[in-house]
């Protein structure tokens, strides 16, 4: 796994010079900016509870756009055929590629940081709940970022890995969020399911609690992504 920091450098640097991660970039910071009037409101507590809230939403749709040509459009170009013929393994490939994205999307972070500032300036503002709902954000972003890139993986049209990873992050995500409002009414292992779902897992960093579960539970669905995603590349090295 030596040649994975090289991808990752060469991911985070190819973003740079894409217009859609621009367009992701500013659509992100609008959102996050919207939604911080609601948070930096005179006389409520301070904290960044409606910020954190939204940006999961935001990330059901961001993250598939970053991630949609990480290895869809090499299998297009076919300059993936280059990349197996050097000494390179699928392992080096996908943590590349995931770090690589990872790193950009932490860059995405980095201005709502000027939020926390403004708290800080102007109100009496716990840091505690500050911190771990960015954690909760790293995590999510690291999940979804997993996600997008297997659904990369398993095609050449950028447009349909794109669709594909809306598809399944609305699922795990949406989905139980829809379901929660009759969770009473709902079939037991529908209601467990709803339960354990990302929304009500990531909720809680906004609160400023930190579980053990929900940290196994992003690092798990995180790897086991990242797994497959290493598989369906060994499978297509021998076709």
């Amino acid at each position: 796994m030596t040649r994975a920091p090289t991808i990752a450098r060469r991911e985070i640097t190819s973003y740079f010079y894409s217009p859609i991660a621009y367009v992701a970039l500013t659509l992100f910071l609008l959102v996050a900016g919207f939604f911080f009037q609601r948070d930096f409101d005179p006389g409520q507590p301070a904290g960044l509870r409606t910020v954190f809230d939204m940006m999961l939403w935001t990330l059901v749709v961001i993250v598939p756009v970053l991630c949609m040509g990480l290895l869809a459009q090499e299998w297009a170009n076919g300059t993936v055929e280059t990349l197996f013929t050097a000494p390179v393994g699928e392992t080096d490939v996908v943590l590349g590629k995931w770090l690589g994205s990872l790193g950009f999307f932490v860059l995405l972070l980095l201005p709502t940081l000027i939020y926390v500032a403004l708290l800080k300036m102007y109100s009496q503002v716990d840091l505690g709940p500050v911190f771990t709902g960015y954690l909760g954000l790293f995590l999510v972003g690291a999940m979804f970022l997993a996600i997008g890139l297997f659904c990369s993986s398993l095609t050449r049209s950028q447009v349909i890995a794109a669709v594909s990873a809306v598809a399944i992050l609305s699922l795990i995500t949406v989905a139980p969020f829809l379901m929660a409002a009759n969770l009473s009414e709902l079939h037991p292992v529908l209601r467990k399911l709803t339960e354990w779902g990302v929304q009500s897992r990531y909720a809680d960093f906004g609160k400023g609690v930190i579980d053990t579960g929900h940290l196994v539970f992003f690092a798990v669905i995180t790897a086991v992504f990242l797994f497959l995603t290493v598989k369906v590349l060994e499978s297509r090295r021998w076709k």
